[in-house]
């Protein structure tokens, strides 16, 4: 049985809860330059999840929530709480994420493609070249 706690993001109110939803996508193109170029030449290709990716975002707003119904006794009845991290549900959620990881990406001396916000390359001299395409889903 698997469950997870989710944001009431109807309850959420842009400019006080949310200033920014918008996280990119990898375009299609890029996609199928870098799948191309991988047949071509050889390349070997990976892929992988990020597990609870979503509960590891770190957000730019306060974010007040209730107390979920079965946690604490009824002191906690009108009592909420504040958020650390983002949460599955929010609305900012795959922003807040993304954000989080093209920093750590930089910090491992990935660059960002200026033209598509989804791609990162590593050159080094004893790996080559390292490309990394993400693509986001909140499924």
């Amino acid at each position: 049985c698997k469950a997870r706690f989710v944001a009431e993001s109807y309850t959420q109110t842009y400019g006080i809860d949310y200033l920014e939803t918008f996280a990119p996508i990898a375009k299609m193109n890029t996609v199928r330059t870098l799948l191309s170029l991988t047949a071509n030449y050889g390349w070997e290709l990976q892929q992988f999840d990020v597990k609870n990716a979503f509960l590891h975002g770190e957000l730019e707003e306060e974010i007040y929530m209730e107390v979920p119904p079965g946690y604490g006794n009824n002191l906690t009845a009108h009592i909420v709480c504040k958020l650390k991290k983002a949460l599955y549900g929010l609305i900012q959620s795959p922003r807040a994420w993304l954000g989080r990881f093209a920093k750590f990406m930089i910090a491992m001396g990935y660059r960002l493609n200026q033209g598509d916000h989804m791609l990162f390359i590593k050159h080094s001299p004893s790996r080559g070249v390292t490309i990394l395409l993400v693509h986001v889903d909140d499924l």
